[in-house]
C-alpha cells in the first residue's frame, strides 16, 4: 500500500491563505480553472467541449497575459500548509454587454474553487477582496456572467448581494449556452 492510498481526507477544513497573484502563479491558476471546470460540468456539458474550452481559456499564457496586464487583479487561495492552490478570483474592467455599461464597470471574469472547499466561506473572501479592491478603484459596479443553469452559483452570488442585469451567450468548445449577467452596485 503506497503512502497515499493510506492517507484519508478528513472533514477538518483547511486553514485558507488569501493572497494576491504575482508573476509566476500562472501555473497554479491554470491548473485550478481546468480541475473547477471539469468538476462542475462533467455530465453536464459534452466532455470534448470541455476539453476544448480549457485548453483555451485555462491556457498557462492566459493567466500569465492577465497577471501582466496592470488594468487586472487576480487573487489566490491556498491551502495551508504548503500552499496548494484550491481557488481564485479573477476581476478586470468590464467586457460584458449591457444595458446601460458604465466607464468605471469592473468584471469578474472568474471565481473558480475546488468542490472540496465549498461550504467554508472561500469564495466569499475571494470575493470581499475584489469588491474592496473594485471600490478602492473608484468603481460604482461590479459585474459578472455566470452559466444560467449553475443554480450554486447563482444562490452564491445572490448571497453577495448581486441581481441579474442582462444575458449573453456564451460558448463552450463548439456549443452555445445562455448565461445570466449579474450586477451589484453601490
Amino acid at each position: 500500500m503506497s503512502h497515499f492510498e493510506r492517507q484519508t481526507v478528513t472533514d477538518k477544513p483547511a486553514a485558507i491563505q488569501i493572497r494576491a497573484c504575482k508573476g509566476g502563479d500562472e501555473t497554479a491558476l491554470a491548473l485550478v480553472g481546468q480541475a473547477t471546470f471539469l468538476e462542475a460540468f462533467a455530465g453536464i456539458l459534452d466532455g470534448a467541449d470541455i476539453i476544448a474550452h480549457c485548453a483555451r481559456q485555462h491556457d498557462v499564457g492566459l493567466y500569465r497575459a492577465w497577471l501582466a496586464e496592470p488594468a487586472m487583479r487576480l487573487w489566490l487561495a491556498d491551502a495551508m500548509p504548503g500552499g496548494a492552490p484550491v481557488g481564485y478570483l479573477v476581476l478586470s474592467p468590464s467586457t460584458l454587454a449591457v444595458a446601460a455599461p458604465r466607464a468605471d464597470d469592473l468584471e469578474i471574469k472568474r471565481v473558480y474553487l475546488l468542490h472540496r472547499f465549498h461550504g467554508q466561506r472561500i469564495g466569499k473572501r475571494l470575493m470581499d477582496a475584489a469588491l474592496a479592491h473594485a471600490r478602492e478603484r473608484g468603481a460604482r459596479r461590479v459585474l459578472l456572467g455566470v452559466y444560467a443553469e449553475n443554480h450554486d452559483a447563482l444562490a452564491f452570488y445572490r448571497r453577495c448581494g448581486f441581481e441579474q442585469v442582462g444575458t449573453r451567450t456564451f460558448r463552450v468548445g463548439a456549443t452555445d449556452y445562455h448565461d445570466a449577467i449579474l450586477g451589484l452596485e453601490w
